[in-house]
């Protein structure tokens, strides 16, 4: 009995962790203007964050800049903003509270974050990593721009 029980527990975590979910998308104008990863505008920086991944499909994700919610991400879609210079707060929804990553934004500058779903308690709960430039640039062409 309890050998059944487990397993009815591990399938439902891999039905919810690898099911599919959807979120509102840009116009690919706007996609193929965002993956040309010009310079923000003058006095401006800018920040990419992706989801370059297939693990936790079904679930989405918010995320927020300065407290304020962006959206909610998707397997392999990105956002793409330019916010003002100085200290900025990324958060992202996990499974008890949000994770949050500070970090100092320079005018004319482009950041690259990525955000990556694992395993929690009872639900996938996610978090959120800088990389480089180059690593950053691979992952966003790796998805599509949310809205």
């Amino acid at each position: 009995m309890q050998a059944t029980v487990n397993k009815l527990i591990i399938f439902i975590t891999l039905a919810v962790l690898t099911g599919c979910a959807s979120v509102p998308m840009a116009p690919k104008s706007q996609d193929a203007a965002s993956k040309s990863f010009k310079a923000p505008s003058e006095k401006m920086s800018g920040v990419y964050i992706y989801r370059n991944s297939s693990f936790g499909s079904a679930i989405k994700k918010a995320v927020k800049i300065d407290e304020k919610v962006i959206g909610e991400t998707a397997k392999y879609t990105y956002f793409h903003k330019e916010i003002l210079p100085g200290a900025h707060m990324l958060a992202t929804q996990s499974e008890f509270g949000d994770n949050v990553l500070n970090f100092t934004a320079e005018e004319g500058k482009n950041y690259y974050f990525r955000q990556y779903i694992k395993m929690g308690v009872l639900v996938g709960g996610s978090a959120l990593e800088a990389v480089s430039e180059a690593d950053g640039q691979k992952g966003v062409l790796e998805c599509t721009e949310a809205l």
